[in-house]
């Protein structure tokens, strides 16, 4: 039978086909590996029976040849990768672990020991606008998009640690998509609202010297003692400076990773990878301490970002000295307390 088929011709010439085919190609490698050097990546012309890693992986990037434009491309394996790697593995998780968890834990603690700050005398009969409507809506609009990036981010960092053994793969990826959709897309909101921060609050943060005075005294967080302030407290315009500049920054490195290597090689998209995390859970931590307190952690805070209105003995004790600018604009109105 195998007899009979050999016989026919276009058997025969697929064979031939096939032969000739397999010889061209064993020639051709053989022939382009000829003239290279003998390196433990080619598999040629080598006496080594083993090559370790860090023969493979030097200093310099392990770069082949390519004919597309894209130049990058021939960079196979290069040194920072692995650094890079194994500081996103090790390193960052260590990271974010002390900034939220940590600090978590230590406003915990502060609340044990301090308890709520309640305010001197109680609540009033009388309150005074703090925040009009537009300053309200900018402050909610850089928060809440904050909150959705900071949720966004930690998955990024810490998802596949804490969320991937609870939820599962499908659901773990879907959820991970989803957020980092979420996370390219309300980074602009917080942008502008970083924008109109600097546009409308720049004039009320400028550092004064009665600043060092309300940190030396805790602010009135440690004791009873609430030192002079103006509309804004030395804690408050640190929170101010570090939205603003971290924020700015945040949005700059964003930016160049939104838009890869329209700035920088694959080492730059690296390092402003590191900077970009790095300073966003510092800034979670702040962010944190600055929640507790304007919401559950003093008493009347929350009403100047809830309804814009603060409580006048509230105002009195924690700036004192933007109340008396508003008693002689006239701006306070009686008013019965809820």
């Amino acid at each position: 039978m195998f007899d009979s088929l050999s016989r026919r011709p276009r058997v025969r010439l697929l064979g031939c086909f096939v032969a000739l085919l397999l010889a061209m190609t064993t020639n051709s490698v053989l022939a382009q590996n000829a003239d290279r050097p003998a390196t433990p990546t080619t598999g040629f012309n080598t006496d080594k029976a083993e090559v370790h890693e860090s023969e493979v992986l030097g200093s310099a990037p392990l770069v082949g040849r390519v004919i597309i434009p894209d130049a990058k491309s021939a960079v196979l394996v290069q040194e920072n990768g692995r650094w890079f790697r194994d500081y996103r593995r090790g390193t960052q998780i260590w990271i974010a672990a002390a900034a939220v968890p940590g600090m978590i834990g230590l406003l915990l603690l502060f609340r044990l020991i301090r308890g709520r700050v309640m305010i001197e005398g109680g609540r009033g009969a009388q309150v005074i606008l703090r925040f009009p409507a537009f300053e309200r809506f900018m402050h909610w609009l850089t928060a809440f998009s904050w909150c959705i990036l900071a949720i966004s981010g930690l998955n990024n960092v810490a998802g596949r640690i804490v969320l991937l053994p609870l939820l599962g793969n499908e659901n773990f990826s879907t959820l991970s998509a989803w957020l980092k959709y979420s996370h390219n897309f309300v980074a602009f909101p917080f942008m502008m609202g970083v924008v109109l921060m600097i546009l409308v609050w720049l004039r009320h943060n400028i550092p004064h010297p009665r600043d060092i005075e309300w940190f030396a005294k805790g602010g009135g967080l440690i004791g009873h003692e609430h030192p002079p302030s103006g509309k804004f407290n030395g804690g408050q315009k640190a929170v101010f400076w570090i939205v603003v500049l971290f924020g700015t920054c945040l949005s700059l490195s964003g930016l160049a990773m939104l838009f890869p290597f329209s700035v920088t090689d694959i080492a730059g998209m690296q390092l402003i990878q590191v900077i970009h995390g790095g300073l966003a859970l510092l800034m979670m931590a702040v962010m944190l301490s600055h929640i507790y307190i304007g919401s559950v952690g003093m008493e009347g805070a929350i009403d100047a970002m809830k309804t814009g209105e603060v409580d006048l003995n509230w105002a009195r004790a924690h700036h004192d000295l933007w109340v008396e600018e508003e008693m002689k604009k006239g701006t306070i109105q009686p008013h019965a307390a809820e």
